[in-house]
């Protein structure tokens, strides 16, 4: 979705500076929602411009930048739980990461966690 137009933004914050409506009834007259009319007034007080935001974007894992020492848990214990993972890594990094996240970074960077077979 494309963000509202600079245009828009500016005559939002002008009708509402003019001190005689409501957030809301600026919101219903421009079609938009009461939250957008917020944000862009917050954002027009403290950044003193109502440019739009870099949209979208994802956030990075903490593990993202620690293949080496993911590597190196993975195969000094190779027959961990995820949640032995978790703790390990809690007690060496002191980083809480949940099973979840350790999960998909161990899948991204292909680090299988090999079970022992213990039957003979």
């Amino acid at each position: 979705m494309k963000p509202y137009s600079i245009e828009l933004r500016e005559k939002i914050v002008k009708i509402y500076e003019q001190g005689d409506t409501s957030i809301r009834k600026v919101a219903a007259r421009f079609d938009v929602s009461k939250g957008f009319v917020q944000k862009i007034l917050k954002q027009k007080q403290t950044t003193g411009h109502v440019q739009p935001r870099k949209q979208g974007g994802s956030l990075t894992s903490v593990l993202h930048s620690r293949t080496t020492e993911l590597t190196q848990m993975v195969e000094k214990y190779p027959d961990s739980t995820l949640s032995e993972y978790c703790e390990y890594w809690l007690m060496n990094y002191k980083e809480a990461i949940s099973p979840s996240m350790m999960c998909r970074e161990l899948k991204k960077q292909n680090l299988t966690r090999k079970k022992k077979n213990n039957t003979q």
